[in-house]
């Protein structure tokens, strides 16, 4: 039997025409999306593991150049991680702790100003004040039953949360020790064609994604000193608190900057004598976003991995549909990763320049002039 035909006829049996082809596309989308979804429990620890892994492999390998076994070196930077994470966890504990003690003047301040508001709109609107007072009744019980009702599931996601605490450094310590075993996995896997390039992809493709989330830890960190600066001259409550929080949001594009200046200035509403520190609020941390945007991000992020808009808003929409506010924090740092692939393999490049953010020529396009056809008469 000659296989090579046998090969060739297979081959041309499998030929399907464009339609069919994107069906079993769309069809292949679908049933990942949803093993995403129902395996979330598995999958994001895993993916939050393997972010950290990489961001913490450079400290691992610093304390490899001094002869260290590699096992120590693993759990020494695991406990200086843990030492770090605790002791943010402690001061947002603390903070927690001033806020929940401040929280009934704030709820009497609050009840002030929406009084207030109310009086404005039903003058202004020529509303019945007692129509708006019966909407914010029924819309305070469903809350209070909403909140009721999810305390049950509150608590299973805080049960949860403690389970994957325990599971992520596992997961890092395991992805860190077998870490050469994963990358010549990868390479045996993809090198039957080229191993040089394969090799040359692989190392490429880690340092790079290694420099753009250290470039984001680092923006992270001076974003957050910003805020906090500008909170602490305002004299805003709480100011090193939302200042990190704020950080944090930043690392959503668009959505996490909006969230991330409403809650200081919702607490100047609340704190302050005059609204007006909250229009201070919105100043300052407009000024430190143009800071970021044109300073700080261009020369530590964007520099190694540019993402548009369109597609960062899209990932950052889906991811929380697909896993929830976890997604959101995920959906950048994946899109980024996915982006450094496209670059660096030949047949991808088209969809790695779909991702960034860099913006080709306009072409002039010359208008087309029709030639007059002459018919000769017969």
């Amino acid at each position: 039997m000659d296989w090579k035909k046998v090969k060739a006829l297979i081959v041309k049996e499998l030929n399907f025409p464009f339609y069919a082809k994107t069906t079993i596309v769309l069809i292949g989308f679908f049933v990942l999306l949803s093993m995403l979804y129902i395996a979330r429990g598995i999958i994001v620890p895993l993916v939050f593991a393997i972010i950290l892994a990489i961001l913490l492999h450079p400290v691992v390998n610093f304390f490899l150049r001094f002869k260290m076994n590699r096992v120590i070196a693993i759990i020494i930077t695991l406990l200086l991680t843990i030492l770090v994470i605790a002791g943010l966890g402690a001061f947002f504990f603390s903070q927690a702790n001033r806020f929940s003690e401040s929280w009934p003047v704030l709820v009497d301040k609050f009840t002030v100003l929406l009084n207030q508001t109310v009086t404005w709109a039903s003058g202004y609107f020529d509303i019945n004040p007692q129509k708006i007072d019966a909407w914010l009744l029924k819309t305070k019980g469903e809350l209070i039953n909403t909140s009721g009702a999810s305390i049950g599931q509150t608590l299973v996601n805080v049960g949860g949360g403690v389970v994957i605490l325990f599971l992520i450094p596992v997961y890092i310590f395991m992805i860190l020790f077998y870490q050469p075993l994963l990358l010549e996995f990868i390479r045996r896997v993809f090198a039957k064609s080229n191993p040089s390039q394969v090799n040359e992809i692989v190392t490429q493709t880690k340092t790079v994604i290694q420099r753009y989330l250290i470039g984001l830890v680092i923006e992270a960190v001076i974003v957050a000193t910003l805020n906090s600066t500008a909170l602490l001259i305002l004299g805003i409550d709480y100011a090193i608190m939302l200042g990190i929080i704020g950080a944090l949001l930043n690392v959503i594009p668009y959505i996490g900057g909006i969230v991330a200046v409403a809650l200081p200035m919702m607490i100047a509403v609340a704190t302050k004598s005059t609204a007006w520190y909250a229009v201070y609020v919105l100043i300052a941390y407009y000024i430190i976003q143009l800071i970021d945007n044109n300073y700080i991000v261009p020369k530590l992020v964007a520099s190694k991995v540019k993402i548009n808009a369109l597609f960062s808003i899209m990932v950052v929409l889906a991811g929380n549909a697909l896993w929830g506010i976890p997604g959101m924090f995920l959906s950048i740092p994946l899109l980024a990763i996915v982006k450094v692939i496209f670059d660096h393999i030949e047949t991808l490049k088209p969809w790695g320049f779909l991702l960034g953010d860099t913006m080709p020529s306009l072409l002039k396009i010359k208008p087309i002039r029709l030639k007059r056809i002459k018919y000769k008469s017969t």
